[in-house]
């Protein structure tokens, strides 16, 4: 007798090879067979005909490792089970919850509490990345959880919040920290180039710690350096580590922001009107040029045998800290020096004259260089707030940062520092070049949405306060609704692909991304006649339709409109192990 029985689906199995009709059998936590059952019988048994059976959904750059030690976890990550995610890897962008280190901890529980909006003082319970996963398995995870070792955490650890490169002392302690992250179950090293303190390293440092990646032959993830005017190094600086010491490298979250120069105002507020009437018609402009030379980039480096990967988010709004916004010298010294520059008049005119006329120059490490000054890029009109610590603002969730300046009368650096002072320094923010979520820009990333080496997905932020992304509701269902069955950019074969194996091999991740014979019974069965999302922008917080049942591990999580995370079915997923 099967634990699972699931008769008469159409499987594609996360290979990218043509669908095929089979049943699936599980048993325990494993797949017991893929093919005809016969006689077989199951505890459970579900009619999958006419329906999709597929691996279970990986999602390669996520930031649900800053949700997933809470006990409350299980409700706040709910969603994306309901769009079929069974794996996260966390710890992206250089930042995640482990290791802290004694040097520098002062600094270190500051960067982790300015970005989660917690008093992380009180919260850390584990100085190693072998203790924060040790946690996790002892309280257990709805999800597969993989965590990436953060550059941004060991930076600051040997470094400090210091305008300077690393000498080669704290090279030497970074490489040593990061060698015991791995031993203890990371699966490599991220990046967060734009950021504070990443934004302070130079290649050279990535190199060094990349020789610690070959011995374990983990994993380099990267939020680069730039994805504007300086996108080609960005891009090569990565694969400059890739290729030195022959790891595998992932670009995260690749999207390509137009520099406009001198004609900025006029040509975005052109834009803008155009992404207006995009929801009537959409101007039949050549976008995809751009994106296109990304993928260049990413495929002759593979021609060349390096191991470079990228993934994209279905999105044409973003979101991050408003602090990424500013320049790197207001992050410099502990919290208080960064409230003191944002509260003197001086201070601010400086900051201003940084971002209306710095020029984006590679690399940046001081002054007014530095290589994304998005206010520059995008415009004042590119910020939205998404979340604010306190109950006094939370009216401006959602708001335009221009209509919060208007409304107080302010320039809008003003109302942007005034936010942060009442805050603590605790907002978030959406960006967007022109509207939210509209048909023109959304032209910019079909590409990489179809390419078959670019996985997908959703840079999870799910911590309980203000307005999530739709991502976190329906990446996963948009991607299949939208891009696959309804404009049929890709067959289904290669979209669940994207989804599901191209992240398991790329990762290391054994045992997961196929339905086959002995992988973990991470199964999703979907209607793909119906799969889309119900969110939206403006209302995000609604689960997907066409998603019937989701397995990890072999628990049945998701059964059509019923949730149970409870035991917590997923497993914490150590390097090597």
């Amino acid at each position: 007798m099967l634990d699972v029985l699931i008769r008469n689906g159409t499987v594609v199995d996360g290979s990218g090879k043509p669908r095929f009709a089979a049943d699936v059998g599980v048993q325990g936590d494993r797949i017991a067979f893929v093919g005809k059952a016969g006689d077989a019988r199951g505890n459970t048994e579900i009619d999958a005909a006419g329906k999709i059976v597929c691996p279970g959904i990986i999602d390669p750059h996520s930031h649900a490792d800053l949700t997933v030690c809470r006990p409350d976890h299980v409700t706040l990550l709910e969603p994306l089970v309901r769009q079929g995610i069974t794996t996260f890897i966390g710890g992206n962008c250089g930042f995640s919850l482990a290791p802290v280190g004694e040097k520098n901890r002062e600094a270190t529980e500051e960067y982790i509490g300015v970005f989660t909006g917690v008093d992380s003082r009180n919260n850390l319970q584990w100085p190693t990345m072998g203790g924060f996963l040790d946690a996790l398995e002892e309280r257990g995870v709805l999800l597969n959880t993989a965590v990436l070792a953060p550059h941004g955490l060991l930076r600051i650890s040997e470094v400090g919040s210091a305008l300077r490169y690393a000498d080669d002392d704290e090279l030497r302690a970074m490489a040593k920290a990061l060698d015991q992250a791995l031993e203890e179950g990371a699966i490599g090293l991220s990046a967060g180039l734009q950021y504070f303190p990443g934004s302070q390293s130079d290649t050279h440092e990535l190199v060094h710690l990349g020789e610690t990646l070959k011995k374990h032959d983990g994993v380099f993830a990267c939020h680069l350096r730039s994805y504007c005017r300086t996108l080609d190094r960005a891009i090569d600086e990565v694969i400059e580590v890739a290729r030195t010491n022959e790891i595998p490298a992932q670009i995260s979250h690749i999207f390509d922001v137009p520099y406009l120069g001198v004609f900025g105002p006029p040509l975005r507020k052109f834009i803008r009107g155009l992404a207006k009437l995009s929801a009537w018609w959409t101007p039949p402009l050549p976008l995809a040029g751009p994106m296109n030379k990304r993928l260049g980039q990413m495929m002759a480096a593979r021609d060349q045998g390096v191991r470079v990967s990228m993934d994209v988010m279905p999105t044409t709004t973003g979101f991050t800290h408003l602090l990424a916004f500013f320049p790197p010298w207001v992050l410099v010294g502990a919290r208080e020096d960064v409230i003191a520059r944002l509260r003197d008049p001086a201070e601010r005119a400086r900051m201003r004259r940084d971002i209306e006329h710095g020029s984006m120059k590679w690399p940046h490490v001081e002054g007014n260089s530095w290589s994304l000054n998005f206010f520059q890029v995008m415009g004042w009109e590119s910020v939205r707030i998404m979340a604010v610590a306190s109950e006094k603002n939370r009216h401006y969730e959602g708001v335009p940062l221009v209509e919060i300046a208007r409304e107080q009368g302010k320039h809008p650096l003003d109302a942007a520092c005034d936010l942060l002072l009442e805050e603590g320094g605790h907002v978030l923010i959406f960006e967007s070049m022109a509207e939210p979520e509209d048909n023109l820009t959304e032209r910019t990333m079909v590409p990489a949405l179809k390419h078959p080496q670019v996985s997908v997905s959703t840079d999870t932020l799910l911590l309980g306060i203000g307005k999530p992304s739709h991502l976190f509701y329906g990446c996963y269902p948009k991607f299949l609704g939208r891009y696959v069955r309804e404009k049929k950019l890709l067959p289904i074969e290669t979209a669940v692909r994207k989804m599901t194996g191209l992240p398991a091999e790329h990762f290391g991740l054994d045992g997961r991304g196929r339905i086959k014979e002995g992988n973990y019974a991470d199964i999703v069965v979907f209607d793909f006649d119906l799969i889309a999302p119900r969110s939206t922008f403006q209302e995000p917080e609604q689960s997907p339709v066409g998603i019937e049942h989701v397995f990890i591990n072999g628990t049945h999580v998701v059964d059509g409109d019923t949730f149970n995370g409870e035991p917590r079915p997923g497993k914490v997923l150590r390097h090597g192990k």
